[in-house]
């Protein structure tokens, strides 16, 4: 059973039993606090108050099912946890979409209000920083100095906010931060963003020579930096947040054709699903198709994947990074 699934029903089991699926007041707070607080700090949105409100939940049991028992939702949730929090269990309707973190997450990391941590798989237990992109490992959970605040009383809460907000502790909480997350990424396993950096320094100049890399999705912070920014503009590309985007995105500006590379550690081939995708993304940025590309690390993590999934799409590429001098085309045929 897909998590979406498996929060719908356990809200439809709370409303059967007589039960609100969420509390009003969550370790002291309401929604209401929530919005009073972030509109001082102005960033009120419903999503952003009932995101807030979901990491506030220390009566759900963590939606990680490695961890034990006796750890809450509040200590670390993913962006799909709280989109199926937020969605689901409090409002009834589907989840929010995990692009959502750009406008739900970013705006209170930045101000060191929510941290990013990392679920350690070999010590089941949380860690700073997100060392893996797009690992569904990685959690956020609020600020003890931040919590306090929303549980301060009417009379002291705005002054502990001013405290907490003043430009010297923001820039600390966020240097300690950055330095913690560092010290994680250079201890755990970066296989991924190697294989990404791979695709573009080894793969692209060698197999698809006229391409420029435009986007490369190695991190979990801004889904777009300002410098891929600047080339999707030039190139005449907008993405959206509805765009489920590569990890690396190139183009052929003499014949305006995009190609798409996916590296692949323990999901995410090019199959039939991503190549549908691409080409209605082309079709309205005005983009031919060049080309797909599927990357493994090894022939192992290859025949591991392919063997259980047989997922690559016909008419695109494999290319393998230990044995790099080679691509292969996947084709079919019609029986």
């Amino acid at each position: 059973m897909q998590l979406a699934e498996k929060i719908m029903a356990m809200r439809e089991e709370a409303l059967a039993r007589g039960e609100e699926p969420v509390p009003e007041v969550l370790q002291g707070v309401t929604k209401h606090r929530i919005a009073e607080v972030l509109r001082a700090l102005d960033l009120e949105t419903t999503d952003r108050v009932d995101a807030v409100f979901a990491l506030l939940d220390n009566e759900q049991r963590s939606w990680f099912t490695t961890l034990p028992d006796d750890v809450t939702f509040a200590e670390g949730a993913s962006i799909a946890h709280i989109g199926c929090h937020v969605g689901i269990l409090q409002r009834g309707k589907s989840k929010l979409d995990r692009e959502g973190r750009d406008y739900w997450i970013k705006p209170f990391r930045e101000i060191g209000a929510i941290e990013a941590i990392y679920l350690d798989p070999k010590s089941r237990t949380f860690v700073s920083g997100h060392p893996k992109p797009k690992s569904p490992n990685s959690a956020y959970r609020l600020d003890p100095g931040f919590v306090e605040i929303l549980r301060s009383s009417e009379a002291e809460w705005r002054a502990k906010l001013a405290a907490w907000s003043s430009d010297d502790a923001k820039r600390e909480r966020l240097r300690f931060r950055a330095v913690q997350a560092e010290a994680v990424r250079a201890a755990t396993d970066t296989a991924h963003v190697d294989l990404i950096r791979a695709c573009c320094e080894v793969y692209a100049p060698r197999f698809l020579p006229g391409y420029e890399v435009l986007y490369v999705d190695d991190a979990d912070g801004d889904r777009v930096s300002e410098p891929e920014r600047e080339r999707l503009y030039g190139s005449g590309i907008e993405i959206t947040l509805e765009d489920a985007m590569p990890d690396v995105l190139l183009w052929k500006r003499e014949t305006d054709e995009l190609w798409v590379i996916e590296a692949v550690t323990s999901d995410g081939e090019v199959d039939h699903h991503k190549v549908d995708q691409v080409r209605t993304f082309a079709t309205r940025n005005g983009k031919g198709i060049g080309g797909f590309t599927t990357a493994y690390p090894t022939w192992k993590v290859a025949a591991q994947r392919q063997g259980k999934h047989k997922n690559i799409a016909p008419g695109t590429y494999i290319w393998i990074r230990e044995d790099a001098a080679k691509h292969f085309l996947a084709e079919s045929f019609e029986v």
